[in-house]
């Protein structure tokens, strides 16, 4: 019978990072201690380690990304106005042509 794949939680794998990044044992230590593979374990610690300048971000790079970026509504109702501009080019041209 195969295995029951098994989940995760984020605090269980960054407490897992975070002791392989400390150093205080080796890999092969943590993967006896949980139980898992060396891979997923260093896998883990790569991810801590490139989003940890996120942990330091107060989210102005968030609020400035959110303020460059126009609101829906403006967007819907730029289309409307189109749609109904090209509905009258339509109807012109049809007008014209005849």
């Amino acid at each position: 019978m195969a295995r029951k794949r098994r989940n995760f939680n984020a605090s269980f794998k960054a407490k897992v990072a975070l002791e392989a990044i400390k150093g205080h044992r080796t890999i092969n230590e943590l993967t006896a201690k949980h139980k898992l593979h060396a891979t997923q374990i260093n896998l883990w610690k790569k991810q801590l380690l490139e989003g940890a300048e996120l942990v330091f971000d107060n989210g102005s790079s968030k609020k400035q990304a959110d303020a460059d970026e126009p609101q829906s509504a403006e967007l819907y109702e730029q289309i409307g106005r189109l749609k109904v501009q090209l509905e009258w080019l339509k109807k012109k041209v049809a007008t014209d042509s005849e």
